[in-house]
């Protein structure tokens, strides 16, 4: 960002921490000179049985995943209102827009993912009148993780409709949409190449 000319700032913080989350926000605008987007990105996806599953597992998942979307807005809008205001982009997935889980043993991350459209539908509702537009992204195949098999890669391909998986550039091409936006908010679009029609 700083050699093509563009101010940045990178700044590390514990989101499972509410005053972490205001100073973030406030770093963030006060380095670069104000407040227009929030994308509130950070996620917790980890793969543990029901009977496995202990409340500290629970509330990792869900004050990451959930809780810090939240913590983020509720200190983002007051810079946004200030300027008459903004966009804030959550990220939930392609399952919980679906409606349904899929895969066991990711309890906590689906119950956050999928409080996370609810939270992007009430924030919409709540913030519009500030001109503060709030949607959610819901990815599908993006990146194979890095322990992913030869035919695990593939089996995710042969249930994807497009055949394929998305690539890092369809994220970034959907908030970009949003972002462009004058008139869509509370809703969660789902990046997915089809796989929730399969």
């Amino acid at each position: 960002m700083r050699a093509a000319g563009r101010r940045a700032t990178i700044n590390q913080a514990d989101l499972t921490v509410p005053e972490a989350c205001d100073a973030l926000v406030a770093t963030a605008a006060d380095t670069l000179g104000r407040l227009d987007i929030l994308i509130n990105m950070a996620s917790v996806y980890v793969e543990r049985p029901f009977s496995d599953l202990r409340a500290a597992d629970w509330d990792a998942a869900l004050n990451v995943d959930l809780r810090a979307a939240f913590l983020c807005a509720h200190a983002a809008v007051p810079h946004m209102r200030r300027q008459g205001g903004g966009r804030i982009v959550n990220f939930s997935d392609w399952i919980a827009k679906s409606g349904r889980p899929r895969y066991r043993g990711f309890l906590p991350y689906y119950v956050a993912k999928a409080g996370v459209i609810g939270l992007t539908e009430a924030l919409a509702l709540e913030l519009a009148g500030d001109n503060i537009l709030v949607n959610a992204i819901a990815p599908g195949p993006i990146l194979a993780p890095p322990e992913t098999t030869d035919d695990e890669f593939r089996a995710v391909e042969q249930a994807t409709p497009l055949g394929r998986w998305g690539g890092e550039a369809e994220i970034a091409k959907a908030i970009l949409a949003l972002l462009d936006s004058d008139f869509i908010t509370g809703e969660t679009i789902r990046v997915d190449g089809g796989r929730h029609v399969k």
